[in-house]
């Protein structure tokens, strides 16, 4: 077995990652994060240099981890920002930096990647340890494996990363059926409040309908864009995604998109973009035109919630952070990351920090769950 440096996924077929296992998250397969990288939303302009690793034998992909090389730390989620300060204040180099993830997608799941029947710790020491040793051919600082999901932790551990714990807000299936039973779980204020939200949008003659990637159409393209696009503009931010990727993501992986339509009339006036796999719905981006009330909880919550009961889905990611969210029936669920730094001194003292910081972060989710929403809390399943 042999371990090579991808510069960009179209290297390898297609077939070849998707055989990796990743538990049917949309966000690892080839189709999208290949569609980041020819779209130019992962490259070197852009800051997210591809170095993906494979386990290869005999020719075939036996085990993989989508790497980065990083020139600074937007787009990420998993917050450094202070990291790299303190670094620059001691005049040590932060950047470049390793990072294992998916770009501009804070999303978790399976990192480490591997064919079903391989050994996944086997795998986990091979690729990690080929990542630390880029990393110091690279110069980079440090390595960083963003929001692996829970059953990779192990692997990080024995890679000798340092481990972060922060919070994000899933809303969970308890078997309600349909919204209304979801409601009935709620606490009568709470449920009062909800039918009140999605009455003021109804009276303002907004109407909704779900479509697939493949019933997007030039026209609708357009305005989902526009939609898209005006959310980061808002904030004097650039797009994080340019039009031929969604373009590329609608006819190459149809199946696993959904489209939030929110209309008066005929005309369209705000809409969401959400993905489906793994018995999973995640709520990524949305847009409007202009500003109707208790509009953005209909349109991403709400109507993500209904979808989330006609897909069959258990789970239901909203995107990150929005504590807004936990008033609404999303529960607070931990979320992880690794580090790997370089440099002693300053992994000593990350590590210490880390330390507190997830004792903090262990208290604020359970602080959290008391102000859910429902009559009783039902334990997760």
């Amino acid at each position: 077995m042999t371990v090579r440096v991808l510069s960009s996924l179209a290297e390898i077929p297609r077939s070849s990652w998707d055989g990796l296992a990743r538990g049917g998250n949309p966000f690892l397969e080839w189709a999208y994060l290949e569609g980041l990288e020819r779209s130019g939303a992962a490259c070197e302009a852009s800051g997210w240099l591809p170095r993906h690793l494979v386990i290869e034998d005999a020719g075939q992909v036996l085990a993989a981890l989508p790497l980065y090389l990083k020139a600074h730390s937007w787009g990420e989620f998993v917050f450094d920002f202070a990291w790299a300060d303190a670094y620059r204040q001691a005049g040590v180099p932060y950047y470049p930096k390793l990072v294992a993830a998916v770009p501009f997608t804070p999303v978790p799941g399976a990192r480490v990647l591997a064919v079903p029947g391989m050994d996944l710790a086997t795998a986990g020491a091979t690729l990690l340890g080929a990542a630390r040793e880029l990393a110091e051919h690279a110069e980079a600082s440090s390595l960083h494996m963003l929001l692996p999901e829970q059953d990779q932790l192990p692997l990080l551990h024995a890679a000798g990363l340092s481990l972060r714990q922060d919070c994000q807000f899933h809303w969970f299936d308890e078997g309600y059926g349909d919204f209304e039973g979801f409601l009935g779980a709620l606490t009568a204020e709470k449920r009062k409040k909800f039918r009140r939200e999605r009455r003021r949008v109804a009276e303002q003659g907004i109407r909704f309908e779900w479509l697939s990637g493949d019933e997007i159409g030039d026209a609708l393209f357009h305005e989902l864009y526009r939609f898209y696009a005006s959310s980061f503009l808002r904030r004097g931010m650039e797009p994080y995604f340019p039009p031929a990727f969604w373009a590329g993501i609608f006819a190459d992986m149809p199946e696993s998109v959904r489209v939030v339509v929110a209309r008066r009339g005929t005309e369209p006036v705000a809409a969401a973009i959400f993905f489906v796999g793994g018995g999973v719905l995640y709520g990524r981006y949305w847009g409007c035109d202009d500003d109707y009330h208790s509009l953005h909880f209909e349109t991403c919550f709400y109507q993500g919630i209904e979808l989330a009961l006609a897909e069959g889905c258990h789970r239901f990611e909203p995107g990150a952070q929005g504590e807004h969210k936990l008033r609404r029936g999303f529960r607070p669920v931990p979320t992880w990351s690794g580090h790997w730094l370089a440099h002693p001194g300053f992994s000593r003292a990350i590590d210490a920090w880390l330390t507190r910081e997830r004792a903090h972060s262990r208290a604020y989710i359970e602080a959290a769950r008391q102000h859910l929403p429902f009559r009783r809390d039902p334990a997760v399943q």
